[in-house]
């Protein structure tokens, strides 16, 4: 279950996220740069105060790569008795030096690497953390003016990173000025927890204090861990299947909404073909969703489904790599999209254009409670959409492949 990670900077704002049902208490300045550290005497009392109800963790400040200051900086920031500690790691040709000097304290505190998405690193740094000791990665933004996350990583490498994380057994998240409608394209990845601080805030700046309003909307779409604990009385069902966590008994009776993508076109890696083999060619994507209704006034993220998840779903699947059939892309699209449990039905046309003079493809249709049916057919072109769930379009005869 994704957590919610909210920055403060004092215990004031620390009452605030906590009433808010943030997660993680994360101690950051930012005043102070990407991960300005707070006075240490600061985290002290907010660990006092906390008391064990969440974890705490606190940031080391935007440190030069030099193992003996990490050290020196990420020891101080453990002795406040946070959970975790929170180490940034600029690109150096110092960086496995700094790593490795980190090891020892990872055997007594949980240790996080946190890595800018507007920077380049070695592909292999997530193996070096583990190698290491730390308890986790994150990817963050370094410069909060040079966009959010998502205007440096695409949603596939952003899935891909926490993929190769968790195949560490290594705890991940991410971060970086993040907003609402960013939530639910980042909890199709499942990371371990989405960190927030502008989002939090008045007017989302994140130099801003903590607004009470704007931590309930960020909160409300991350859905919670039930436990036996949970006070039953307090979970809203509505909002609960609003966050895309379950589809809400009532949601029939409001009828559904479609979502839809057209005319999207990608350079895929696609056919069975040997000519095929070794090159991208273009693909056009049209798809179409039928989503549960949960309000009869949509008025914010709670109550939609975004066609994001549409693009970020085709995005995905074109990143795994080769695929030999458009019948196969077509399937793994839709079923990407049927993940989220508002989703009922979904029409996928994956139709490629570089094969002839018209476009050649396929069309499938699938619903919910039909997702094992049987292979997908083939049909004329000049078949009706109402005649079958699969169906073949081209200008030529041949292979959808």
């Amino acid at each position: 279950m994704t957590k919610m990670l909210a920055s403060v900077r004092d215990r004031r704002e620390v009452e605030i996220v906590l009433k808010g049902g943030a997660d993680i208490i994360d101690l950051k300045d930012p005043d102070n740069g990407a991960l300005g550290a707070v006075a240490p005497e600061t985290i002290r009392d907010v660990v006092d105060f906390v008391a064990g109800v969440r974890p705490v963790s606190a940031a080391c400040g935007d440190l030069p790569m030099e193992p003996e200051v990490l050290l020196r900086e990420a020891g101080e920031i453990a002795a406040t008795g946070v959970e975790y500690v929170k180490i940034g790691f600029f690109p150096s040709e110092h960086l496995p030096e700094c790593i490795a000097a980190l090891k020892g304290l990872a055997q007594q505190r949980k240790l996080i690497g946190v890595l800018f998405a507007d920077h380049a690193y070695p592909d292999d740094l997530p193996a070096a953390f583990k190698e290491a000791g730390f308890h986790g990665i994150m990817i963050d933004t370094a410069n909060k003016a040079g966009g959010r996350l998502l205007d440096h990583l695409s949603p596939d490498r952003i899935g891909g990173f926490i993929k190769s994380a968790h195949d560490l057994s290594l705890m991940v998240g991410v971060a970086g000025s993040l907003e609402a409608p960013d939530i639910p394209r980042l909890l199709v990845f499942a990371p371990d927890f989405l960190g927030f601080r502008g989002a939090l805030c008045e007017n989302q700046k994140r130099n801003a204090g903590i607004s009470e309003e704007a931590t309930a909307k960020i909160r409300a779409l991350i859905p919670e861990e039930r436990t036996p604990a949970t006070d039953a009385s307090r979970v809203d069902y509505q909002l609960l299947a609003a966050r895309g966590y379950f589809p809400s008994p009532e949601d029939s009776k409001l009828g559904t909404d479609k979502i839809f993508v057209r005319d999207f076109v990608l350079p895929v890696q696609i056919g069975a073909y040997s000519f095929e083999h070794g090159k991208a060619q273009k693909v056009r994507f049209d798809v179409t969703a039928d989503v549960l209704r949960v309000t009869l006034n949509p008025e914010d993220m709670r109550h939609v489904v975004s066609y994001d998840l549409i693009m970020d779903g085709i995005r995905t699947i074109v990143a795994r790599g080769h695929v030999e059939l458009a019948e196969t892309l077509a399937e793994q699209v839709a079923a990407f999209i049927l993940e989220n449990p508002r989703v009922t039905r979904v029409v996928v046309r994956a139709e490629k254009l570089e094969l002839g003079a018209g476009g050649v493809g396929v069309e499938i249709e699938r619903r919910r409670e039909a997702q094992s049916a049987s292979k997908p057919r083939r049909s004329s072109p000049d078949t009706g959409a109402g005649a079958g769930t699969t169906h073949a379009h081209g200008g030529r005869k041949g292979s959808n492949s």
